[in-house]
């Protein structure tokens, strides 16, 4: 038995238009169609992974800022739900920290090696401490949401906290 191809009712062979809906029916020129059945909405990317599982991929470092990205983009934590809210947040959070290892690496580090090149390298290893400091809170997040705690990084948790209202609105 062939089914609306908008509303998923059941249709008859012959139907041009669908009874409850009113929309126009595929023709069918063989004897049946490939597919019958409604059509349902593509699968999310994420599949079945859990919250808590995604919201730790969003904290590997140097690589966590494309699950943190691919957890924005899905439809699944768009939702308003407190689990989808608190995901959201630590991909922000996730992202935010990696914009700041880019910042040190990029910009702070190579400030401070310009600085110095001729009264020696007092403030060198600064950059490798700032560093040293992003890897560290990368580790400290990885363990704090694996036991699902939620704990706001100084700075770059606010950021984060407003960047998960800003969706809200």
């Amino acid at each position: 038995m062939p089914y609306c191809c908008q509303c998923g009712t059941p249709a008859g062979n012959a139907d041009k238009f669908c009874a409850r809906c009113g929309a126009q029916q595929p023709t069918v020129t063989g004897e049946t169609k490939q597919s019958d059945a409604p059509k349902t909405p593509p699968p999310d990317f994420l599949g079945d992974l859990k919250g808590k599982h995604a919201a730790l991929l969003c904290y590997i470092p140097w690589f966590g800022w494309i699950a943190a990205i691919i957890v924005l983009a899905s439809r699944r934590y768009k939702r308003d739900t407190p689990d989808a809210r608190e995901v959201r947040f630590h991909a922000f959070q996730g992202l935010y920290l990696f914009v700041a290892w880019l910042i040190v690496d990029w910009v702070v580090s190579p400030a401070l090696h310009f600085g110095t090149m001729g009264a020696g390298h007092a403030f060198g290893p600064l950059g490798g401490l700032l560093h040293l400091l992003i890897l560290a809170a990368w580790i400290v997040m990885m363990v704090k949401v694996s036991h699902s705690e939620h704990y706001r990084l100084p700075i770059i948790g606010e950021m984060a906290e407003r960047s998960v209202e800003e969706q809200r609105a």
